[in-house]
């Protein structure tokens, strides 16, 4: 008995679209990373990208539990002394609300090349409209 390993030719995307519009932020990255991935498909490869796109739309109506608006917070730094930016949830969402559910799919995918083919077939919109009305055929 042979072991199938799945060739690039053999893999077939689909497109997904996922609504954020009430949902909490973690289950939708999980939902996303894992559409990325492919771990939903019988034809799972740790080593290629088996994944499908995934489009999220109302990236800026997702929940939190908790007190995470105020006290989750992100960090970067100009890598200069006393160059570290902080920045809450709350504050993020008004100036950017793709950017947090961004950072939250790209958390859960591999840190690798592999993770950043994945990254890119992600697209989020914070509003309902998105221009991949065409690829949803799932």
């Amino acid at each position: 008995m042979n072991t199938y390993s799945v060739k690039a030719k053999d893999i077939k995307r689909s497109w997904h679209v996922i609504d954020a519009d009430g949902q909490i932020l973690g289950k939708v990255a999980t939902e996303a990373a894992t559409l990325l991935m492919g771990k939903n498909k019988t034809t799972f490869t740790n080593n290629l990208d088996t994944g499908d796109y995934v489009v999220i739309i109302n990236a800026a109506k997702f929940i939190v539990t908790g007190k995470k608006m105020e006290e989750k917070v992100y960090y970067r730094h100009s890598n200069y002394p006393g160059g570290l930016k902080t920045t809450t949830l709350a504050q993020m969402l008004e100036k950017d609300p793709v950017f947090a559910v961004q950072n939250a799919v790209k958390g859960m995918l591999p840190s690798t090349k592999l993770g950043n083919a994945m990254f890119k077939k992600l697209k989020v919109y914070a509003g309902a409209e998105h221009p991949h009305t065409a690829q949803t055929n799932v």
